[in-house]
């Protein structure tokens, strides 16, 4: 009998789903039970095709834009994604008369009403994003067209002209990297000296939170897994966090299927976290797939304890969750 190498995992804390992205996937799977199938889904309620194709299985349809809704089908709910939509998207949904849910992360709603709080006080608004990613073109569309302007790097801020250099506010999308976003914000600042902060942060704490602890986790590591999708900004943060902290290689993965076992070499510490919209059923399975080829021990990396909760819609409450509904994603705990 061949004698399995041993292998400590690294399983760090807190991982997975936060608090916004707990409540999109739950308002779907309540509607699903409130009003039956099908309950259409603007864009991918979070960024995670599991997640997808396990609501799909329920009867959740998914679609780019709410014209794709079928007329017969208008008075079944449509939810709007955890990313945030723009303006233009409910009042587009009214118009048509769709009753729709809104699942956007209350943290994005929380930097919405940042930059709509800059505007009102005259300041033309920077926002410190990815170009193209959902949250940003939402936040983007909080406001008119030319009243909010896109920062993506430190060079870009040290480039940036504008016409009321004085009269500046930023703003964040909430799952960047922390350290990345302070280079940027420290070069608008040297820029635009009277540029005016958010009155919160922007990066949500569930964002910063999954960083510190692959912090913690990556130092010595030979390899470090993120179980996240490649479109998830936060997932993909936490791979260049986990390098730039000292792990040797750091790769998202989505499922265990996906690892290249013969390109793995020599491991002996293997960090492992996932992103904020990446289930813990699926780290369940990783680490499983490990113990099958390794004599594995499993350390915790914990940095915090997460308590949020964010309620669902009012519409909602009146259906009871189990842990039957969503244990597609939990596992069965």
């Amino acid at each position: 009998m061949t004698m399995k190498r041993p292998l400590t995992i690294r399983l760090c804390g807190p991982r997975g789903f936060c608090a916004g992205v707990d409540r999109a996937i739950q308002i779907v799977v309540l509607a699903l039970k409130k009003y039956g199938a099908p309950v259409y889904v603007r864009h991918e309620i979070v960024h995670n095709r599991y997640v997808v194709e396990g609501l799909q299985a329920k009867g959740a349809v998914f679609v780019e834009e709410i014209d794709e809704i079928p007329p017969e089908h208008h008075a079944q709910p449509v939810v709007f994604s955890a990313h945030g939509v723009p303006k233009s998207v409910p009042a587009d949904a009214k118009a048509r008369n769709l009753f729709y849910l809104d699942a956007t992360c209350p943290l994005v709603s929380k930097v919405h009403k940042q930059a709509m709080r800059h505007q009102r006080q005259g300041r033309h608004v920077l926002l410190i994003g990815h170009e193209g990613h959902p949250e940003v073109i939402g936040t983007m569309g909080q406001l008119p067209d030319g009243a909010v302007t896109l920062v993506e790097t430190a060079e870009d801020a040290s480039r940036l002209v504008v016409d009321t250099p004085d009269t500046l506010g930023f703003v964040t999308q909430t799952t960047l990297s922390v350290e990345d976003t302070a280079g940027i914000i420290e070069a608008l600042r040297i820029r635009f000296p009277n540029i005016q902060a958010p009155a919160a942060e922007s990066i949500c704490y569930a964002t910063t939170n999954r960083q510190d602890a692959v912090k913690e986790a990556a130092p010595g590591s030979d390899l470090f897994l993120v179980v996240g999708a490649p479109n998830s900004s936060n997932s993909k943060r936490l791979v260049e966090v986990a390098e730039r902290a000292g792990a040797k290689r750091s790769i998202l993965v989505q499922r265990a299927s996906e690892i290249l076992w013969d390109d793995i070499g020599d491991i002996a510490i293997l960090g492992l976290s996932a992103g904020a919209s990446a289930p813990e059923i699926i780290v369940d399975e990783i680490i499983d797939a490990f113990k099958e080829r390794y004599d594995v021990t499993v350390e915790l990396a914990i940095t915090a304890e997460e308590t949020e909760n964010f309620p669902v819609n009012r519409d909602l409450r009146d259906v009871e969750l189990t842990a039957s509904d969503m244990a597609f994603v939990n596992g069965n705990v």
